[in-house]
């Protein structure tokens, strides 16, 4: 089986948010319910204790709202566990056409939306970073040798080969898959039928147990017996298949698609990357389930007896549409951080990445200009079971002058089980640049239409860091960006010693076995973020 396929059958689909890169989940696959706001000590899982700390610690204790922005896919504002939650802009007068509160934005009620039109339409299939970066270098490099190219231009094309590498072989990945996946599906579909009628039955649900009675000598049949039976066991069903088929098809049509250009509907000069006053303010967009799961995780409402709990009890919700299903631009990124920070965010979360960043001059002087402000940024550190302080993951902390946002938490992916299987498999790591892991596996939250669901991702881990911080910044208002990042990382559950294994370790090929690593290896803190001894911790220092 490739390791694409049984990444499918274990993470139930992929979401199509190549930048997001968040993966749907059967729900609660024997994961306790909440576990991600329970406490070791008192429920045996690596949860971060929001429960525990409400219930020893806060209860009775005023709060004060915090506004934490989600830069996104969209949320749907109208979702029962969100609607009271969601940051409204007091000073915009609702669908009046006009800028009331000056801040460039016209009938920004709920948020902005800075990938759609001003007419109303909106992105959402978006080719890759390396796509347009291959679009536009292939132009002046392909075909060019080395020895041609001008003193000037080495760094760029340097950059080429690397761009020409990776897309290259990216685009053959999905071609692979694409044709994989199509085969796979009209196989398992033929198969179901073909047994249907061997034994006469009137539903697929009984397929699984006729073929453990087939008794035949027949290769062929014996065959497509063990590839239905081996699939469905596996969790395989024709529209998780037909979802891979779709993934794959829309990384071609689109992701890996040089000349799709979004700005059409944007209506931007993408060029020009002081500009600011654009997009609509449509902020659910076509696809808002990432950003929904992910405001959900930070603020659900906590008292209204529906769905779940968010970590945090008093926050607002501020959507910042900025991800389309592919990649995010630079420009954006940029301009949805200025927007939150302006329009009066305390925390800022960002569960999306990329490899490529060509203008990240300009994303660096918005986190420079959140820090200013005293913002948190927190950031996911993305799905791909890599180890980013040898590759490359966008955005990051770390500024092209050499120097590193103090304001930012890098957040890796951990699971609710207790041994070897803590790391999620999927989780990006790092000994410099990931600081802590945070829960973002089996994790229950809101989706659109008031419906909820289980997503795994580092996309998931992040919102529960940014729920904790809204925690203590609500409760001890007077602590800094800086001092809430320093709580969060030095009241970690430590787990450095513990044996792991490494991320990846259940995409190996047959045969291959998984590394075992220290937990410790994996982030700067060596930990599980852990809200009851960071509400203790500031409890105890704020007196």
């Amino acid at each position: 089986m490739t390791k694409s396929l049984k990444r499918i059958l274990l993470a139930g689909a992929l979401v199509a948010h190549v930048g997001i890169a968040a993966q749907a989940q059967d729900p609660l696959r024997g994961a306790p319910e909440n576990w991600y706001n329970l406490d070791y000590e008192q429920d045996s899982v690596y949860g971060v204790g929001a429960e525990r700390a409400y219930n020893e610690i806060l209860k009775g204790k005023k709060s004060k709202k915090v506004v934490v922005a989600v830069i996104d896919s969209g949320i749907d504002i109208d979702h029962e566990d969100l609607k009271s939650v969601i940051w409204h802009n007091t000073k915009e007068v609702a669908g009046n056409g006009q800028d009331d509160d000056k801040n460039g934005y016209i009938d920004d009620v709920d948020g902005w939306n800075f990938i759609g039109g001003a007419d109303g339409e909106m992105v959402n299939e978006e080719n890759l970073e390396v796509a347009r970066l291959y679009g536009k270098l292939s132009k002046k490099f392909e075909g060019v040798a080395e020895e041609d190219v001008a003193k000037a231009d080495k760094k760029e094309y340097e950059l080429w080969l690397v761009v020409k590498k990776d897309f290259e072989s990216g685009l053959t990945k999905a071609e692979e898959n694409y044709a994989r996946y199509d085969m796979i599906l009209h196989q398992f579909k033929r198969g179901k039928a073909l047994f249907l009628a061997y034994f006469d039955l009137e539903s697929e649900d009984e397929i699984l147990g006729a073929l453990e009675t087939l008794e035949t000598q027949d290769e062929v049949l014996l065959g497509m017996a063990q590839m239905v039976a081996g699939m469905t066991a596996q969790g395989a069903t024709e529209e998780r298949i037909a979802e891979g088929v779709k993934y794959f098809q829309d990384q071609i049509e689109y992701n890996y698609n040089p000349e799709l250009n979004t700005r059409e509907i944007v209506g931007d000069d993408i060029t020009d990357l002081k500009q600011k006053n654009y997009g609509n303010n449509k902020v659910m967009g076509p696809d808002a389930t990432h950003g929904t799961h992910v405001a959900g995780i930070i603020g659900a409402d906590r008292t209204n007896d529906l769905g779940i709990k968010g970590v945090a009890d008093n926050v607002e919700i501020m959507v910042v549409r900025t991800v389309p299903n592919g990649d995010e631009r630079d420009k954006d990124v940029a301009n949805s951080i200025i927007y939150a920070v302006d329009n009066g965010a305390d925390i800022i979360n960002m569960s999306f990445g990329k490899p490529f960043s060509p203008n990240k001059d300009i994303v660096d002087a918005a986190i420079k200009y959140a820090d200013s402000k005293g913002v948190l940024l927190v950031h996911a550190a993305g799905n791909d079971n890599k180890n980013t302080d040898k590759e490359r993951n966008f955005p990051k902390d770390k500024f092209n002058s050499g120097k590193t946002a103090k304001n930012w938490i890098e957040v890796g992916a951990s699971t609710w089980h207790t041994d070897e299987e803590l790391p999620a498999y999927f989780s990006n790591y790092a000994k410099k640049n990931v600081d802590l892991f945070a829960p973002g596996f089996d994790i229950y939250s809101t989706v659109p239409g008031s419906e909820y669901q289980a997503l795994n991702g580092t996309s998931m881990a992040s919102p529960v860091v940014a729920g904790c911080a809204a925690v203590l910044m609500s409760y001890y208002p007077n602590l800094s960006a800086y001092q809430v990042k320093k709580i969060l990382m030095k009241t970690v559950t430590s787990l450095k010693s513990k044996e792991v294994l490494k991320p990846g370790y259940k995409d190996l090929e047959e045969g291959q076995e998984p590394e075992k690593v220290k937990f410790g290896s994996l982030s700067v803190s060596g930990g599980v973020i852990n809200l009851y001894e960071a509400v203790k911790y500031a409890e105890k220092i704020s007196k």
